[in-house]
């Protein structure tokens, strides 16, 4: 390994147990996997971070989980990284599969329901999806009413 290698290693904990990192490595980790999520999200679709849809929202806990992972030390640090970048290229690459493919939109996304029509809500759909009239409520007093 050159100097240069060596250093890196060193700063970042490479090879350390995770109990043995300080808190410098640990800080350091840190740093650099906020400038990567960063870049990560300048690469993603803006609908991802909108959390549009239960895919997106199991998509942004996956990556924090496994981004953590890198910070912590219980992973190994830069293929956990790349898999971040990989990811997120597959979430652009499924929207974009959506776009085009209703079947594959559906997979993704779900169908729409239809939980108010004419002003008057549709109790049988909000049975099947679970949703209680409260929800709704608060869902429009938070301007979310273009989630559900």
């Amino acid at each position: 390994m050159n100097t240069s290698s060596q250093l890196l290693h060193t700063l970042l904990g490479i090879g350390t147990e995770p109990k043995e990192l300080t808190f410098l490595q640990v800080s350091l980790r840190g740093v650099i996997v906020f400038i990567a999520t960063l870049i990560m999200v300048r690469l993603g679709s803006k609908r991802s971070l909108a959390e549009k849809t239960a895919f997106d929202a199991v998509f942004i806990v996956i990556i924090g989980s496994m981004l953590a992972r890198a910070i912590n030390g219980s992973e190994a640090f830069f293929p956990t990284l790349g898999t971040g970048f990989v990811l997120v290229l597959l979430h652009r690459l499924f929207g974009f599969a959506a776009y085009y493919s209703h079947a594959v939109g559906i997979l993704v996304k779900g169908k729409p329901v239809m939980l108010v029509q004419g002003g008057r809500l549709q109790r049988k759909n909000m049975l099947w999806e679970h949703i209680t009239q409260h929800d709704l409520e608060e869902d429009m007093r938070l301007g979310n009413s273009d989630k559900r």
